[in-house]
């Protein structure tokens, strides 16, 4: 066994097999796998192996996209056999919200080059003569899906990395694994040790021990899942004799159920309510090939629909039932990437789909170790998307929420209820009591909406389909109405919010946006280390403001500050609040041995947004600084009493309204915010939310991470020119953004004006076509209730970002004519902003 490496791989997995050869495969073959047992003894051996390409997120969906692609050729490439088999994949839709998440999906799949097809009742009859169609509505099928065997996969990868020259040691207990001084890392194991640059866990079910030993509490805790096979069916023999083809993998996501053939029997896998986590605290140590005591009662409602659907699965006995652990995150997605506060240590951990995600998986991480970026947006998987809110009680209570929603219908606006609320901002009671309807973020409450007095629904009011999964609210609390109904077209919240973007634009609102990231930078080198990092110049004048971006080693966009200078050597920093640790983790990493003091802040200050023509007005009976516009100019700041309290005043929003943030220590919020009301209730004050405040950012065309701000695209194609200042010097990215530029962008950000739409706006990856050809991807959409117009921001062909320019948008599944309209539409000229 080695004593020394370049990276090593802790896990024997498809996962961590798949991330071996993926390194070896960009040239670092001096890599090695440490496996405790034998290859695949953990939940691989026992996975179904589908390879499903439906998934919601544009990072999922690429990982799944290229781990087929690299499964269609892997057997021609290893000589080994794979256990392909690209029978299709049929998912059933019972209800219209349903089809509407397919029409969802399909305008995503578009943008990454997946193929779906829509089937009527009848089509899915003929694909799969077993399924009974009555009830059906419509159906999708994806013509590249399957399934693969497990083992053999995961063997063909490994042969394929011993090729190049990695090395697999099995039978090989990993003990500890401890940094050095010099960042190396020793991973120490029953065999010996082996020291090295880099070390990837992808440990799978024992993630808790794994990240006990490098001194993390990793966001993962496996939860059961059992699947069914059943003994041969004679019409599946009678199939298989007659040489008709495989009927392919069947899911009827409104019974919460997938289905596909099984050695001429049929293998049934429910996802249920009630599924526990399990290996809490990790495995025992001899755990090999484990499975646990089958709880079929679990399963009776998923077992009796799938009967209905498919009655052969009722004519036959079982073989066998299958009780096995798969990983789970709190959102369902696997965390890929580089490990927060530890150097070149990364996680490939939590892959609740893992034989679909381990190739682009392992592609993806190979691609961010070796060439010091991923070459995909990754961050709908980055591990740094949660915080340290995210306790072990957390998780068990939120992976077994993730578990039983897999087959939910996956509403934009869905806002799921475990373990909330969790943080809370001081003044949350305040504002639920003036109807708040709450969303999370990086476990934050935030109020989404506000609900007029005594407004909503009785649960026996809706008109809810006769399905097992039929949820399109939030939980019923005993002596609440529901509030919010969950829709991808215009639902009920819609004038709501319409009302209260027009209340700020006409008067004045409050937003709460405590949640912000907040970071204190200082010390004699601040000033060139924060400017080494940005792309903008930074605040020369004590109480001036900058919105900055740092860029990635590739030209593209990591993160947006808004960078206040509170002194000669102190900066304060504030970026949105689900980057807190990504962000925070960037900043740590490039942080100077002396001269730079960096200090997270972010519990310690509370944000009040004040915005609207009247928001001057109001401040002004508060405070005795004088708010004028010659001696409080846009994109400035200052210290300033708030009555009784303090806060810094920021003349800055997301909304393109006069306005002040508020940042102020945060217990005094509530004092600062009854303060407010009382002030303001001559001017008509009132709060308003998230979902007003998207509305009126789509207005002005301001950019989000990680829609339109994204690694994807260069800082330059998503229109920050104004940000980017190439000639101030040296600053991350620089380099690579000027080659970028010298070999042309494929893209343009441009926004649009959506015509005839009647029922359903824009919300991010709906493609966009030019005379029928697909030409560029929408990144954000919302109705603008200043203009009065539905709205779209997207990526097109620099040759066709001109003004008046005209697309056709794709919103589930009708094509809109759309027009290039100027950038930031309301107010091109920011004179409300300068008021």
């Amino acid at each position: 066994m080695k004593t020394h490496a370049r990276v090593v791989v802790v896990g024997g997995g498809v996962v961590g097999v798949s991330t071996l050869y993926h390194l070896a495969k960009k040239g670092w073959t001096d890599v090695v796998l440490v496996e405790r047992n034998e290859l695949t003894s953990g939940s691989t051996w026992h996975a179904a192996g589908l390879l499903p390409l439906f998934n919601m997120s544009y990072s999922v969906g690429q990982i799944h996209k290229y781990s087929v692609a690299l499964y269609e050729s892997l057997e021609q490439e290893t000589g080994q056999h794979v256990g392909l088999r690209q029978v299709s994949n049929i998912r059933l839709a019972c209800q219209p919200d349903r089809m509407d998440e397919f029409r969802y999906y399909a305008g995503v799949a578009e943008t990454i080059g997946i193929d779906v097809n829509f089937l009527t009742p009848d089509q899915v009859r003929d694909i799969w003569p077993l399924c009974n169609a009555e009830g059906l509505i419509g159906a999708i099928q994806h013509p590249r899906d399957g399934y693969v065997q497990p083992a053999d996969l995961t063997q063909a990868m490994a042969k394929g990395a011993r090729d190049m020259g990695a090395e697999i040691y099995r039978n090989t207990r990993v003990t500890a694994i401890e940094q050095m001084p010099s960042d190396e890392w020793v991973v120490k194991t029953d065999k010996g040790d082996i020291t090295c640059e880099h070390v990837v866990t992808a440990s799978g079910n024992f993630v808790r021990q794994t990240g006990t030993m490098v001194g993390l509490d990793i966001p993962v805790i496996p939860v059961e899942h059992q699947y069914i096979v059943t003994e041969p069916h004679p019409d599946i023999v009678a199939r298989h004799d007659q040489g008709l083809p495989e009927m392919g993998v069947l899911r009827e996501a409104d019974a919460s159920w997938y289905m596909r053939e099984e050695n001429k029997g049929l293998l049934l896998g429910p996802y249920e309510v009630g599924a526990p986590c399990c290996y809490v605290d990790g495995p025992d140590e001899k755990a090999e090939y484990e499975l646990f005591q089958e709880d079929l009662e679990r399963l009776e409602p998923h077992i009796e629909a799938a009967i209905n659907r498919v009655p052969a699965f009722g004519e036959v006995g079982i073989k066998k039932c299958y009780n096995g652990a798969i990983c789970y995150t709190p959102d369902g997605s696997p965390i890929i990437g580089p490990a927060w506060d530890k150097r070149n240590l990364w996680l490939n951990e939590g892959h609740s789909f893992g034989i679909t995600a381990a190739g682009g998986a392992g592609w993806q991480i190979a691609e961010w170790m070796v060439e010091g970026e991923p070459s995909i947006d990754m961050m709908g998987v980055d591990p740094r998307r949660f915080g340290p809110y995210a306790s072990r009680g957390y998780l068990k209570a939120k992976n077994e929420e993730a578990y039983r929603n897999v087959f939910t219908v996956h509403y934009p606006d869905e806002e799921r209820a475990e373990a909330r609320p969790l943080k809370k901002a001081p003044c949350y009671d305040r504002m639920k009591a003036k109807g708040a309807v709450f969303g999370s973020v990086f476990g934050w409450e935030r109020p989404n909406w506000f609900a007029p007095e005594g407004y909503g629904f009785d649960e026996s009011e809706l008109d809810k389909p006769d399905v097992i999964v039929n949820h399109n609210h939030a939980p019923v609390v005993e002596g609440e109405k529901i509030k919010e109904l969950w829709s991808f077209r215009r639902s009920n919240y819609f004038e709501h919010v319409g009302n209260e973007c027009r209340h700020v634009h006409e008067k004045v609102g409050l937003l709460d946006m405590s949640a912000f990231s907040k970071f204190e930078v200082s010390g004699p080198r601040a000033e060139d280390w924060l400017d080494s990092l940005v792309a903008n110049r930074i605040p020369k004048t004590v109480g001036r403001i900058g919105l900055c971006h740092m860029l990635s080693k590739n030209g593209g966009v990591r993160a947006e500050f808004t960078i206040y200078r509170t002194g000669e050597q102190s900066f304060y920093l504030v970026s949105a609040g689900a980057m807190e640790r990504h962000d925070y983790d960037y900043l740590k990493q490039n942080l100077p041995e002396s001269g730079v003091q960096l200090q997270k802040i972010t519990s310690q200050y509370g944000v009040l947004v004040l915005a609207g023509p009247d928001s001057r007005k109001l401040l002004q009976k508060i405070t005795d600084t004088d708010l004028s516009n010659d001696n409080f100019k846009w994109l400035t700041g200052k210290f300033i009493n708030v009555g009784w309290a303090q806060a810094h005043a920021i003349r800055v929003n997301f909304v393109g309204e006069l306005g002040w943030e508020l940042h102020h220590p945060i217990e005094m919020q509530n004092y600062i915010y009854d303060l407010l009301f009382e002030a303001g209730e001559e001017f008509d004050l009132k709060p308003f939310g998230i979902r007003a405040m998207d509305s009126l950012r789509i207005e002005k065309s301001y950019r989000l991470i990680p829609r339109e701000l994204s690694i994807e695209y260069s800082a330059l194609e998503s229109g920050l020119d104004r940000f980017v200042h190439l000639n101030k010097g040296e600053f991350i990215g620089r380099d690579a953004l000027v080659e970028w530029q010298q070999k042309g962008f494929s893209n343009a950000l441009v926004t649009l004006e959506v015509h005839d739409v009647t029922h359903s706006d824009a919300r991010g990856n709906e493609p966009i076509y030019k005379d029928g050809e697909m030409v560029g991807r929408a990144t954000s959409g919302n109705y603008g209730w200043r203009l009065g117009k539905s709205l779209a921001i997207g990526m097109v062909p620099p040759a066709m970002a001109k003004e008046g320019e005209t697309f056709e948008i794709e919103i589930l599944g009708e094509r809109y004519p759309a027009t290039v309209i100027p950038d930031s539409p309301f107010d091109t000229e920011n004179e409300r902003l300068r008021a």
